[in-house]
């Protein structure tokens, strides 16, 4: 039987690490950090005048880790050292910063563990001996820069890394393969929105990763052996992905978007009946028919689900068990027959707010006497090219995407039912 795992507390990007600090009116930052964090501000500039750096004032260093915006101290063996730099004020309206990240001066820090870069304009590398000078990181985050260049392979050296965010950049390259199986703390991978290329590393068994959003790189490839079963949130879309998909899901897993990649073979009910609240499969090559049950411990979709599997092709009836799911797209396959009477109460009921099924080979609607001619507030159901003449209701809300035609020509229905191939 499948237990679904509920997690009360919003999931974060970054573990907060609680820090207290109780330096003396004697104590100064090390002159090794101070002159350190001179360096940094000599790479990095303010994009807008009196912007972040302007509380950094080595006229009168003397309470730096007070007075120094983003910068957090401890006493470190009787010397108080930087243990957390936020560089960029991190508010929506400002521009951020600009420059490149001093390795000479970021090296220094041997005793950070938090280093994290606002969105800015920021360009060139990311420090390549960042994991072999900085031991104690636990949290990167450089998102929403212009940073180039490949992933320093030395990352996988950091064991106690628990967030690597690098996220809106313009990298290139592999992920390094020790990324995935060599961190034993890592929970948050977020290399999104890059130009990486290659493929997705294995996982070692003992992977705790909770968190890993690929999407909107240039990966290719089949997809791991295995995923981590601590997997809650997985987003591999928009990359060059190909082969079946034959994973066994997690009952921690709530997010999954393996859309717009060239996945094939059928979609197995060890996807569908997993506790995955949003799934996104659409725009892939996905073939077969849905499996017509899952198992009894299977208790549905609910409230708040969310369920895409168009623009594939896929065939046959459409099952009843998707009849929880409360945005549900499968339209742009090759379904047919009846659309289950389950669906059309649900819809009539508000219970399924959106249900797109045009561009398929579907031959009715079975509305009942109840069900009139509108459908509740914020309803959406779209009919329109199938094998029949939609009701009414089934019209008002296609997309612009469903096309003119409210009806599919009879030929081709006439040549799928024979087994033809459609073009």
């Amino acid at each position: 039987m499948l237990h679904c795992h509920i997690f009360r507390q919003p999931f974060t990007l970054f573990l907060t690490l609680i820090l207290t600090i109780s330096p003396t009116t004697q104590q100064q930052l090390t002159t090794t950090d101070l002159n350190a964090l001179h360096q940094l501000m000599y790479s990095l500039t303010d994009v807008k005048t009196g912007g972040f750096f302007s509380t950094w004032d080595f006229s009168s260093p003397e309470n730096a880790c007070s007075s120094f915006a983003g910068v957090t101290c401890a006493d470190v063996n009787n010397n108080l050292r930087v243990v957390s730099l936020y560089l960029g004020t991190g508010l929506s309206d400002s521009p951020g910063l600009a420059g490149t990240i001093s390795d000479t001066g970021l090296y220094d820090l041997t005793e950070l563990t938090q280093l994290v870069l606002f969105p800015g304009i920021v360009t060139g590398f990311i420090p390549s001996e960042i994991g072999h000078r900085l031991k104690n990181l636990r949290v990167i985050s450089l998102t929403n820069n212009r940073l180039t260049g490949a992933i320093p392979e030395s990352i996988s050296a950091l064991q106690n890394l628990h967030t690597l965010d690098l996220s809106h950049n313009k990298l290139t390259g592999r992920i390094p393969a020790m990324l995935t199986s060599a961190l034993p703390e890592l929970r948050v991978l977020v290399l999104s929105d890059n130009k990486l290329t290659g493929e997705i590393p294995e996982f070692s068994d003992d992977s705790e990763l909770m968190h890993m959003d690929l999407r909107n790189n240039m990966l290719t490839g089949t997809l791991p052996e295995k995923i981590p079963a601590t997997l809650r949130y997985l987003s591999l879309s928009s990359n060059g992905l190909w082969g079946p998909v034959n994973w066994v899901t997690s009952a921690y897993l709530v997010y999954l978007d393996l859309s717009m990649n060239k996945f094939s073979g059928p979609i197995k009910d060890t996807l569908l009946r997993s506790c995955t609240s949003s799934m996104y499969l659409q725009r892939n090559n996905f073939s077969g028919e849905l499996p017509l049950q899952l198992p009894s411990s299977f208790s549905g979709y609910g409230a708040g689900s969310t369920v895409d599997l168009s623009h594939n092709y896929l065939t046959g009836n459409i099952p009843n068990y998707l009849n929880s799911v409360e945005t549900l797209f499968l339209n742009n396959n090759h379904f047919i027959g009846k659309v289950p009477e389950s669906y059309v109460s649900n819809v009539f009921d508000g219970m399924m707010r959106t249900l797109y099924l045009q561009h398929n080979y579907l031959t009715a609607f079975p509305m009942g006497d109840g069900e009139g001619t509108a459908l509740p507030d914020g309803v959406a159901l779209c009919l329109s090219y199938n094998c029949m003449v939609p009701p009414a209701v089934g019209l008002t809300a296609c997309p612009v995407s469903a096309g003119g035609p409210v009806t599919r020509p009879l030929r081709q229905c006439d040549l799928f039912k024979s087994g033809d191939t459609i073009g």
